[in-house]
């Protein structure tokens, strides 16, 4: 399999295209803003022919150019239906008009061809077969996608989880915005994250590369998590 990525030059979104070997069909993960240039640099490296956009959730840096990529190759964008509507208009979850966050220019589109994930289901596209997890928190609408890993990077691992703004190394996604809930999220951590195997691999949507058993032993928001209750008293 092949798995690739770079980050995005405004807020560091990190967009991943996956694949089960060059020159075959891919997903594109995630297309922030302004990655056209690169995408299309990465694609035509490994002779990649895109057939959909996943995200792992609606906000801006990680939708930004969902439209013109999707508009240009002709596929279809697929996001949770509690996040749809971001797609529409990405300010219902900023905490600013989005001009003001872009110095007054700030021209966004909807896409046209939108599709709904669903929790639980096993997606097909390109030949991968990538699994959904529902793990709002960061936002309602936020997902987790895992796949065999396969031979990706050499790495000796069984699946790969790419975790958006849900789990980072070391940290976790912000929950104050619009949209998010640090209940929702601690649920997530609990029933989403924590039962995936140590060695699965974590491709977050900011910030390096992690594994799970590495957030399990040191990530001070899994820690809480896994901290026992009290048992003691009324």
């Amino acid at each position: 399999m092949l798995i690739t990525g770079f980050p995005s030059d405004v807020f560091g979104t990190n967009c991943y295209v996956v694949a089960t070997a060059p020159g075959e069909q891919c997903v594109i993960v995630d297309p922030g803003i302004g990655i056209e240039k690169r995408l299309d640099e990465v694609l035509a490296e490994h002779r990649l022919t895109p057939a959909a956009v996943l995200l792992t959730h609606g906000h801006l840096d990680h939708t930004f150019s969902v439209a013109p990529v999707c508009g240009a190759k002709g596929i279809p964008a697929y996001v949770h239906p509690a996040d749809r509507e971001l797609l529409a208009d990405p300010a219902k979850a900023l905490s600013m008009d989005p001009a003001r966050l872009f110095g007054g220019r700030f021209t966004y589109t909807e896409p046209d061809d939108v599709a709904p994930l669903t929790d639980g289901e096993a997606l097909t596209i390109a030949g991968l077969e990538i699994t959904v997890d529902h793990a709002p928190g960061h936002t309602g609408g936020s997902v987790l996608f895992r796949l065999p890993a396969g031979a990706a990077r050499g790495w000796d691992a069984d699946e790969v989880c790419l975790s958006g703004d849900v789990l980072f190394a070391g940290s976790i996604g912000r929950t104050d915005l619009a949209g998010g809930s640090m209940t929702a999220m601690t649920a997530s951590l609990r029933d989403r994250i924590l039962p995936l195997a140590d060695d699965t691999i974590v491709l977050p949507g900011h910030g390096e590369a992690t594994t799970i058993g590495r957030e399990r032993a040191t990530n001070p928001f899994l820690l809480e998590v896994m901290r026992p209750a009290p048992t003691r008293g009324l």
